[in-house]
């Protein structure tokens, strides 16, 4: 876990500044302006850090002193570049990433302990087309163990904690990443999803997070990194705190890299040629099984009726195959090929299961109670052909409900629980982990707080290919519902 050298310095400064609560498109027009200097920009952003780190552990390796001098030499080129020069779009400006992606010379072990010195030795992809961009990277931020459970711990860094109360989660597997941008550490970090992983942070954390359609960003350069088919469901994409990022940074993500080979890299569309006065809305309250909590019901029921007055108009559905998500995502993945998750946890030698779980109730494991789970777990038979017809249909069955238009479902059954509840609420992560295996793009946008002063939200769904049309509902969303509210102005006493 990175610790700063004094928990209290910069607490004030890092929630007066208006520049923590700006988006990075807004930072970039700034620098080019002149209005600020990058190195102004990471200092207020490290100082944030710096003040809520402590309590989060949401950071897990910082490079400080690397991000400041890079600044520097943002504010030098620009300075010295003349009024003609085309620089990159985000030079200066700070960001975050996920740890499981490489960047060269930083660790790269997906929280597990066995690859604790284990150093990225070139950048993923996605992070070299960010820092080609300009981005400054402060720091890597938490995963769980081997990024496959939705609570962000594992026995190398720790646990980390929600900014709006540290005792409840901050979902995963980019938790990290979404309690960081949360927090106000950060404009936007990066994230991947598998089966909620970019949508879970963004919800629990109260910003925002854009699971793409697949093929559209490359995953390489991941640890795990996905192979072959498991790249449709696995997807790289942008946690911001503010809407109007998203899609910016998707246009700097999107392409093919020659590695990941179902990545054809074709990003379409515009979010600014939508209209919301002809687009259609659908609204799911839930899956017919596991109950969505009143308020996020009633938030993203707001939030539905809202869109329809726009003059699309709403419809609500409930498909009765929803019931089944969890059975339809776990087909899905065993279909797409990837490696035993035991053998994943052994780097490529099975452990053994009942063994660890013992070593566990001894605290001697070097794993954690969820990832031993679903390693004991992925043995369990399944009747794959009725949930492969079943998936199919209930495919189609979406696509012909949302048509050109959007679906609202909502991205879990409850804001944030608290530390260690998801174990009992095993398969509620289907909410978001079904439109992974379905290939559909979803965006988690933030509806306010609730009464407990958590953040309240919905995923905004469309047919794959019509990720602008996501973006522009989430951007439109933000205009209607406020978006991000920073934790330094929650007055429920937990709030960093």
């Amino acid at each position: 876990m990175a610790q700063p050298s004094d928990p209290s310095s910069g607490a004030a400064a890092a929630t007066d500044s208006p520049w923590l609560r700006s988006s990075a498109t807004e930072m970039a027009e700034a620098l080019r302006q002149g209005r600020v200097t990058a190195r102004r920009l990471v200092d207020l952003h490290i100082a944030r850090i710096e003040a809520v780190n402590p309590r989060l552990n949401a950071v897990v390796v910082a490079r400080f002193d690397a991000a400041r001098a890079e600044a520097d030499a943002a504010d030098a080129r620009r300075a010295a570049a003349d009024p003609d020069t085309v620089l990159p779009p985000l030079l200066g400006v700070p960001c975050t990433l996920k740890e499981n992606f490489a960047f060269a010379g930083l660790p790269q072990t997906s929280g597990l302990v066995q690859r604790a010195r284990r150093i990225a030795e070139q950048d993923a992809p996605t992070v070299g087309r960010l820092r080609a961009a300009g981005a400054i990277p402060l720091c890597t931020t938490n995963v769980p163990e081997l990024c496959m459970w939705m609570e962000t711990h594992n026995r190398l860094y720790g646990r980390t904690n929600n900014p709006y109360d540290p005792r409840r989660i901050v979902g995963g597997s980019s938790g990290g990443e979404g309690a960081i941008v949360g927090a106000g550490g950060a404009p936007f970090g990066l994230g991947a999803d598998v089966g909620g992983s970019i949508r879970f942070p963004a919800f629990f954390n109260g910003v925002f997070g854009h699971k793409p359609t697949p093929g559209i960003v490359p995953n390489s350069g991941q640890m795990p990194e996905p192979q072959g088919a498991m790249n449709r469901n696995c997807v790289t994409g942008p946690i911001s705190r503010r809407a109007g990022d998203l899609w910016p940074l998707m246009r700097i993500l999107a392409g093919a890299d020659g590695r990941d080979p179902e990545c054809h890299g074709r990003l379409t569309g515009d979010p600014a040629t939508v209209d919301l006065s002809a687009l259609p809305v659908v609204s799911i309250v839930d899956d017919g099984r596991h109950r969505v909590q009143r308020d996020l019901r009633h938030a993203q029921a707001g939030a539905a009726q809202w869109l329809g007055e726009q003059g699309g108009g709403l419809r609500h559905i409930r498909p009765a195959s929803l019931r089944h998500a969890f059975e339809i995502w776990s087909t899905l993945m065993q279909e797409a090929g990837p490696e035993a998750f035991a053998a994943q946890l052994g780097e490529g030698t099975p452990i053994a299961v009942g063994r660890e779980l013992l070593k566990w109730s001894l605290r001697r494991s070097p794993h954690t109670l969820p990832a031993l789970a679903l390693a004991g777990a992925e043995k369990l038979p399944m009747p794959r052909r009725r949930f492969l017809r079943m998936a199919e249909s209930l495919r189609q069955e979406l696509l012909d409900a949302i048509g050109d238009g959007v679906l609202l479902y909502p991205p879990y059954s409850s804001p944030a629980p608290r530390h260690n509840v998801p174990m009992l609420r095993v398969f509620h992560f289907a909410y978001c982990g079904l439109f992974n295996v379905l290939g559909f793009p979803s965006t988690a946008v933030p509806l306010g707080l609730n009464a407990r002063g958590l953040p309240l939200g919905t995923q905004v769904i469309a047919a794959p290919g019509r990720d602008h049309v996501c973006v522009a509902v989430a951007e439109a969303l933000e205009q209607g519902f406020g978006g991000w509210v920073p934790p330094w102005t929650v007055r429920n006493g937990r709030a960093l």
